[in-house]
C-alpha cells in the first residue's frame, strides 16, 4: 500500500480506446462546451446591458451563468485534451482541484437555485413587500452564504482526498475526479467520509430542496387564485424556466448519486456524470432563452441592433 505522498497522478476513464471514437468524443464535447460558453455569456451580457433586468431574479441568473461556465470548465477541457492526445492521465494536484471545484460549484448552484425559488415566492405571494424583503443586501448575503457554505464543503472533500491512502490501482472510473469514485480505490477507512457526505446532504442539501418544494406549493396555490388568465400566464412565465432548470439539476443529480448499485455500470456511470456535470450548464441558458419573455425580447433587440449596424 502506498500513501498519498507517493501518488503522482490518476488515470481517468476514457469514453473509448478506439482513436476515431476518441476524436469524435473530442468534437462532441468541444461543441457542447462552446455552446454552453456562448449561451451563458449571452445571458450575462444581456442582463448587464439592459437596466430593466437589474432585478434580484436576474442577479441570481447572472451568478448562475458564471457558475455554469466554471462548472463545465472544470471537467470538459481536461477530458477533451485527454481524448485528443490519447492520454487519460491527470495529475494528483489536478485531481484534488477537480474534486474541490466540482463540489463547490455544484453545491453553490443548488444554493442559488434555492434563492431563486424564494425570490419567485416573494414576488408572487407577497408582491407589495417584494422590494423590502428582496433588497440588494439580502440578495448579496444569500449568494455569499451559498458560495461560502459550499466552498467549505469543497475544502473538506479536497482534504479527504489529500489525507487518503490509495491502493495500487490509480484508475478513476469516471472522466473527471469526484469523491465517490476516489473512495473506491482508497485503502483508507472511508466510513467517516461517507458519513460526512450523508450528514452534509441531510443538513444542507435536503433543506434546500425542501425549501424549493414548499416555495412552489405556495406559488402554485397563489397563481391558481388569480382570476385573469393573462395574469396566470405571466406568473407562470417567470417560474417555469427556474422550475425546469431546478428539476433538471435535481433529477440528474439524484440519478447519478442515488441510483441502486444494481444499476451501476461503467457506461451508465459515465452517462450519469454527463447528465449532472455537462447537461445543466448547457441547457440552463437555452431554457431561459426559450421560456423567459424578457430574455427573448432582449435577445431579439440585441441581434436586430447588430443587423442594423
Amino acid at each position: 500500500m502506498e500513501n498519498q505522498t507517493s501518488v503522482t497522478g490518476f488515470i481517468l476513464l476514457g469514453f473509448s480506446d478506439i482513436r476515431e471514437l476518441q476524436f469524435l468524443h473530442f468534437v462532441v464535447f468541444l461543441s457542447i462546451y462552446l455552446l454552453a460558453l456562448i449561451g451563458n455569456v449571452l445571458i450575462i451580457k444581456i442582463v448587464i446591458q439592459h437596466h430593466h433586468l437589474h432585478t434580484p431574479m436576474y442577479f441570481f441568473l447572472v451568478n448562475l451563468s458564471f457558475l455554469d461556465i466554471g462548472y463545465i470548465s472544470v471537467t470538459l477541457p481536461k477530458s477533451m485534451a485527454n481524448s485528443l492526445l490519447g492520454n487519460e492521465l491527470i495529475s494528483y494536484s489536478g485531481c484534488v482541484a477537480q474534486v474541490f471545484l466540482v463540489i463547490s460549484l455544484g453545491g453553490t448552484e443548488l444554493g442559488l437555485l434555492t434563492a431563486m425559488a424564494y425570490d419567485r415566492y416573494v414576488a408572487i405571494c407577497s408582491p407589495l413587500q417584494y422590494s423590502l424583503i428582496m433588497s440588494w443586501n439580502v440578495c448579496f448575503k444569500m449568494a455569499a452564504a451559498a458560495l461560502l457554505c459550499n466552498t467549505i464543503n469543497g475544502v473538506v472533500h479536497a482534504a479527504n482526498v489529500l489525507t487518503s491512502h490509495f491502493c495500487s490501482s490509480r484508475i478513476v472510473e469516471q472522466f473527471f475526479c469526484i469523491t465517490p469514485e476516489l473512495l473506491k480505490i482508497s485503502c483508507s477507512d472511508t466510513q467517516p467520509i461517507i458519513w460526512y457526505m450523508f450528514a452534509f446532504v441531510a443538513i444542507a442539501a435536503s433543506p434546500c430542496v425542501l425549501l424549493v418544494v414548499i416555495s412552489y406549493v405556495y406559488i402554485f396555490s397563489t397563481v391558481f387564485k388569480i382570476q385573469s388568465a393573462q395574469g396566470r400566464r405571466k406568473a407562470f412565465s417567470t417560474c417555469t424556466p427556474h422550475l425546469t432548470v431546478f428539476s433538471l439539476f435535481l433529477f440528474t443529480s439524484i440519478f447519478s448519486f442515488l441510483k441502486p448499485k444494481s444499476l451501476s455500470s461503467v457506461p451508465l456511470d459515465l452517462l450519469a456524470a454527463v447528465l449532472y456535470a455537462v447537461l445543466p450548464p448547457l441547457m440552463n441558458p437555452i431554457i431561459y432563452s426559450l421560456r423567459n419573455r424578457e430574455i427573448q425580447d432582449a435577445l431579439s433587440k440585441m441581434f436586430n441592433d447588430k443587423i442594423i449596424l
